[in-house]
């Protein structure tokens, strides 16, 4: 499946590399220098609209002629308002704006928005190419008002006569004019069923299991597979997010996950998957046969931002074509904001790019229900809420960011799930989450994420935990997929009445299930015994087991319950710790700078400030370039707060990294800055215009590079850092246009995760990769 070997490639970012690790918004992703920021100078303000006028005349009236910018900006001012799409620039200025955007829009054509794309690249071609032609000459002369009441009106067949015929656009602009009520209303009646399966049927809710581990451990993640069974929970996909993503790596764990379901004898009933880049698990199915089942990726909706993911419209639609024969085809991830973050937008609202990745997903679904004509899977997750608050911030934009993208991915003929989930620097507490779900659950998505608790231990996110599940089954009538229901059946979790039975919320029960499938002879005693060490040994590494529930059958159990709050206590108190004088004197050689973040709030609300030294700060960096004078080291350490200033300043964190890197670049005869330079307030960028200030008149021919410490995400018990380094030529620092795609990441650095000492020495080799030396124990290879 893949296309060459691995070492031909440049490495790759995982998804929790690109959408989530530290200071980045998303991580590696916080707000573009380039994003076009709304203002109150540039945001379009629509005072009036002439009767029967749509949005092409209405941009012809007020600019003479036709205007992209304009276009883009009235179709984007129809959106309810998010934080995001007013840094694009395509917010609406007030409610006046913002009705009167909804009239123009309701009153164009469909064949006009199909002739005019708010944005053109390959992504559109393709998006052209696979809308049904036959379907759209049906609407193409309806106005967006017509096709709103006709979806409204209409019943499933009829709607799914026509949605084929709509292009992404088209569907991006539906929920614009709808209420929250008629996206749920919408949703409710439309349903597109994975092959041989009730995932995505009226009445069925499904989960995907994410048992995440903060350092991997097999054992940790089939663990929280168990956890899952016991509550009757998980049946579209078991698929994890690594830490890391080299080639060994996901092989253990896709092999760990095989062998559960292998076990079980479920190969035809759920997938797993490894939410590596989809070349890493390429090279994983090359290697070790059978290993892979469905594959993953990020999908964004422009070639820009999928060349930051490392995709284009052919890579993805080859690996569709291998999928020839298989049941388990392809998984993707979405989510909107994540074109903005990465600076690539292009002047688009962020609800009609969510929808451009629905169109991509569409048109990957005809290729594989030509190369499998008895179905192929293809599903959805749409990742909402899971940047952060630069996208928006409130509980009521979660719900309505979830009900939009319900309408466009069904309206898309896709599969779709939801992650209705939050980070701890928005506004949306433990108990909102259980509202969230309550206003989203009648739209039925297909599926939701499922984690022993709503706390992910390795991405430092609340989303919906096994509870949750239960409770929803339970107030909605939803029901699992049959074929794995009647496996919960069979292992002793559900009775013939369809009722609990008492191993319910006992993974020990399934551990032993598990055993006595392997042929074990042992004892139920004996397997406890061993099952309940596992157990302690997986919660001291970081990773909670839920077990047995409280007053209610879907209700934690009191001791794991205070727990997650503790833990989300002290993730707000570690996003709004700053830090200490004292701390910082006690640096080596520090020279303290700052960005433009007046303070916290200003950081966290605006995460561009994060990204810009201060003219004091620059002035420093400048002093330090110049006592070098000819000398220039080929490396500077750079160390920043990020989102958890308490993950830099806890003992047995930053001073063993420091000492054991500089150790080692020693070694290695690399030369560094004996400075150590600390940003109060820095996010990933920042470290990029230190760089772009200390190397722009170094050999344009060597390499020079900046390592970055910078504290993740609260939300785990670890307190953790990442470390960016990013490595380049001089000639590329002096072009001072350093971004992510050429940075690394070694993230989760904690004394309880992954120890600071082999952090650093995980750091060097991927020094020594990214400059092309030959390395011993590569990160790539294991």
């Amino acid at each position: 499946m893949s296309k060459g070997p691995i070492s031909d490639r440049r490495i790759v970012l995982s998804r929790r590399d690109l959408l989530v690790a530290g200071t980045a918004a998303a991580a590696l992703a916080g707000y573009s220098h380039i994003s076009r920021a709304a203002t109150s100078e540039n945001a379009l303000a629509i005072d009036e609209v002439k009767d029967g006028e749509d949005v092409f005349a209405y941009v012809d009236r007020i600019k003479g002629g036709f205007d992209l910018t304009a276009y883009q900006q009235v179709i984007g001012a129809s959106n309810d308002f998010k934080e995001g799409d007013q840094t694009i620039g395509v917010g609406a200025d007030n409610e006046t704006t913002r009705k009167n955007a909804r009239t123009l829009l309701a009153n164009t054509r469909l064949e006009d928005l199909y002739s005019r794309p708010l944005f053109q690249d390959d992504l559109q071609q393709l998006i052209w190419q696979t809308t049904d032609q036959v379907q759209f000459q049906k609407v193409k002369g309806w106005t967006m008002g017509q096709l709103k009441e006709f979806l409204l009106a209409e019943p499933e067949d009829e709607i799914k006569g026509v949605m084929y015929g709509l292009t992404s656009d088209t569907i991006g602009c539906v929920p614009k004019l709808m209420s929250n009520d008629e996206l749920v209303s919408l949703s409710r009646k439309i349903f597109n069923v994975l092959p041989g399966t009730k995932l995505g049927a009226k009445g069925y809710m499904g989960a995907r299991i994410q048992p995440n581990s903060p350092t991997d451990h097999p054992e940790d993640i089939i663990w929280q597979v168990f956890d899952a069974f016991s509550y009757a929970t998980g049946d579209i996909v078991i698929g994890t997010n690594p830490v890391d993503s080299t080639v060994a790596s996901v092989a253990a764990v896709e092999q760990a996950l095989k062998d559960v379901v292998d076990t079980f004898e479920l190969q035809e009933v759920i997938p797993w998957c490894v939410l590596a880049h989809v070349d890493v698990q390429a090279e994983v199915g090359d290697r070790f046969p059978k290993t892979v089942s469905t594959m993953f990726q990020s999908l964004a909706g422009t070639d820009d931002c999928n060349k930051i993911f490392d995709i284009t419209n052919d890579k993805i639609l080859k690996y569709a074509h291998a999928k020839k024969g298989e049941r388990h085809g392809l998984y993707f991830e979405t989510g909107q904001g994540s074109e903005f973050t990465n600076g690539a937008a292009n002047g688009v609202d962020m609800m009609v790019l969510e929808s451009r990745k629905y169109g991509f997903s569409r048109a990957v679904g005809f290729v594989l229900a030509k190369v499998q004509p008895q179905g192929a899977w293809l599903h959805v997750n749409d990742v909402a809420g899971f940047i952060g608050p630069e996208v928006f911030k409130t509980r009521d934009q979660l719900v309505r960011c979830c009900l939009e993208d319900l309408v466009m991915g069904k309206l898309h003929g896709l599969t779709i799930g939801l992650d209705i989930c939050t980070t701890l620097h928005m506004t949306v507490s433990l108990d909102d989450l259980d509202w969230c779900q309550d206003q989203i659950m009648p739209a039925n998505p297909a599926y939701l994420i499922a984690l022993p608790t709503k706390n992910d231990p390795m991405l430092s996110y609340l989303t919906t935990s096994f509870q949750d599940h239960v409770r929803l089954r339970n107030k909605f009538g939803y029901r699992v997929n049959d074929a794995m229901w009647d496996f919960y059946k069979r292992l002793g979790i559900v009775d013939e009445s369809d009722g609990y039975t008492s191993n319910y919320g006992d993974p020990l029960w399934v551990y032993f299930q598990y055993r006595l499938a392997k042929g074990d002879k042992r004892t139920r005693d004996e397997v406890y015994a061993e099952g309940r060490q596992k157990m302690r040994e997986i919660e001291e590494r970081g990773v909670d087991i839920a077990t047995g529930h409280g007053p209610n059958k879907w209700d934690i159990n009191q001791t794991l319950a205070a727990k997650v709050n503790g833990l989300y206590e002290d993730a707000k108190e570690s996003l709004w710790a700053v830090l200490t004088p004292e701390f910082i004197a006690a640096v080596p050689n520090v020279v303290p700078v700052r960005t433009l973040s007046k303070d916290r709030n200003d950081y966290i609300a605006h995460p561009v400030t994060g990204e810009m030294l201060s003219v004091d700060s620059i002035r420093d960096v400048e002093r330090i370039r110049d006592s070098w004078g000819e000398d220039i080291p080929q490396g500077q350490i750079v160390i920043s707060d990020g989102l958890n200033a308490k993950a830099i300043m806890d003992d047995g964190h930053l001073a063993p990294y420091l000492e054991e890197m500089r150790r080692l670049l020693a070694e290695a005869g690399v030369s560094m800055s004996n400075k150590n330079i600390l940003i109060t307030s820095g996010r990933v960028r920042a470290g990029y215009r230190i760089g772009e200030v200390l190397f722009a008149k170094a050999n344009p021919n060597s390499f020079r590079g900046i390592l970055h410490v910078i504290g993740e995400r609260p939300g785990t018990m670890h307190h953790a850092y990442s470390v960016y380094i990013t490595v380049a030529k001089g000639k590329r620092w002096s072009e001072r246009d350093i971004d992510h795609d050429i940075t690394r990441l070694v993230s989760n650095v904690a004394d309880t995760a992954l120890p600071p000492k082999e952090a650093a020495r995980e750091t060097l080799t991927i020094i020594r990769e990214v400059v092309g030396r030959d390395v011993s124990g590569s990160r790539r290879y294991g």
